[in-house]
C-alpha cells in the first residue's frame, strides 16, 4: 500500500514524540516521584522544627514599660526582653524591709530581757543560799538557847522569801525565753516576706531563658499584662530537628541513632548531619500536609531526626529532605 504524504508526516511526528518521551522520561519521573533511590536507602521529607517557649510574666500584673526587641531578633540567654512597672512592688519591699528591722530590734530587746532574767535568777540563787546558811546558824543558836525564837523565825521567813523570789524570777526567765523565741520567729517571718518581695520584684523583668530567636512578639509597650499573658515566643535554634515520616514497609530497617544526611532548598549545595532520635511506636495515616518523594501509602511512622545547626541556618517551618540508609531487617 502506498503511503500518502499525510501518513508519512504522522509517522514522523509519532517517532519524534516517542524519542522525546524517552529522553524526558527520567526528568519526568524525578519530577513526579522524586530523585532515584537505591534499594538500600530512602529519601524522606518534612519540615524543620525547634523547641519553642512562650514567655510571660509570673506573679505580677502591671503595664509594660520596656519592650526593646521586635520579631526575628537573635538574643543571648539572660537578655532582658521586657519589663513592667515595678513601683508598687518596690514600695511593698520597702514596707516589709522596715517591718523586718522592727522585728530584729524586738528580738534584740527580748534577748536583753532574757540576759537580765538570767542574772536575776543567778542573784536569787546566791541570796537563797545565804539565807539558808543564816537559817541554819539561827537554828543552831536557838537550839542551845543562844538566840531567841524571834531571831530564828525571822531567819526562816527571810529564807522563804528568798526561795519565793527565786521561783518568781525563774518563771519570768521562762517567759523571757518564750519572748525571745517569739521575736526570732517574727523576725524570720519578716525576713521570708522580704525574700518573697525581692523574688516578686525580680518577676517584673522578663529574661530570655536560653539563646534563640524571637519568633513572635505578642505584646505592646504600655499594655497591662499579668501571669500567663504571652509576651514573646522564643525558638531554640541550637536544638532543631526534622519531623518526617517513613513508610510502613521500611520501618523495620530504620534504627535509633542511625545517621542521616539532610538537604534543603534554601541551601542546595550544603548537607547537614543528623541522627534519628525518635521512632513512633504506632503507625498513623499519612498527614495531608506531608509530601514524600516515594509513592504515598496509607500508613507511615513518624521519625524525628536531630540536626546540627551551625550558624542557625535551619529555621522552623523550613522544608527539608533526609536521606536514610536502610539497614538489614531485624529478625
Amino acid at each position: 500500500m502506498a503511503l500518502t504524504p499525510r501518513k508519512v508526516g504522522i509517522a514522523v511526528a509519532a517517532a519524534v514524540l516517542a524519542s522525546l518521551a524517552l529522553g524526558f522520561w527520567p526528568a519526568a519521573h524525578r519530577l513526579v516521584f522524586g530523585p532515584d533511590q537505591s534499594a538500600g536507602e530512602r529519601l524522606v521529607s518534612g519540615n524543620i522544627e525547634a523547641h519553642e517557649s512562650v514567655l510571660s510574666f509570673s506573679a505580677v500584673q502591671a503595664a509594660i514599660t520596656r519592650l526593646p526587641f521586635d520579631e526575628g531578633r537573635s538574643v543571648a540567654a539572660g537578655t532582658v526582653l521586657a519589663q513592667v512597672d515595678d513601683s508598687l512592688y518596690r514600695r511593698q519591699l520597702g514596707i516589709d524591709e522596715a517591718a523586718l528591722e522592727v522585728a530584729r530590734r524586738q528580738a534584740d530587746v527580748a534577748r536583753s530581757n532574757l540576759a537580765a532574767s538570767r542574772s536575776t535568777v543567778a542573784s536569787d540563787r546566791l541570796d537563797l543560799a545565804e539565807k539558808r546558811r543564816d537559817l541554819a546558824r539561827d537554828a543552831g543558836q536557838f537550839a542551845i538557847g543562844s538566840a531567841s525564837r524571834q531571831v530564828y523565825d525571822l531567819g526562816r521567813t527571810a529564807a522563804g522569801q528568798s526561795a519565793a523570789a527565786l521561783a518568781r524570777d525563774r518563771a519570768l526567765l521562762s517567759v523571757a525565753r518564750r519572748n525571745v523565741a517569739l521575736a526570732l520567729a517574727n523576725a524570720r517571718t519578716a525576713q521570708a516576706k522580704v525574700a518573697l518581695d525581692r523574688t516578686t520584684l525580680g518577676y517584673t523583668t522578663l529574661r530570655a531563658p536560653f539563646a534563640g530567636v524571637l519568633a513572635v512578639r505578642e505584646a505592646e509597650l504600655g499594655e497591662v499584662v499579668g501571669p500567663g499573658v504571652a509576651i514573646y515566643t522564643l525558638d531554640d535554634l541550637d536544638h532543631v530537628w526534622l519531623r518526617a515520616y517513613v513508610n510502613e514497609p521500611d520501618i523495620g530497617r530504620v534504627r535509633l541513632g542511625e545517621p542521616a544526611e539532610i538537604t534543603t532548598d534554601a541551601y542546595p549545595d550544603r548537607k547537614f548531619k543528623g541522627r534519628i532520635a525518635f521512632i513512633a511506636s504506632q503507625a498513623e495515616f499519612t498527614p495531608k500536609t506531608v509530601q514524600t518523594h516515594a509513592e504515598r501509602i496509607t500508613l507511615v511512622y513518624r521519625v524525628r531526626i536531630d540536626l546540627e545547626n551551625p550558624g542557625h541556618r535551619l529555621l522552623p517551618g523550613m522544608p527539608a529532605d533526609a536521606r536514610i540508609e536502610l539497614l538489614p531487617a531485624a529478625r
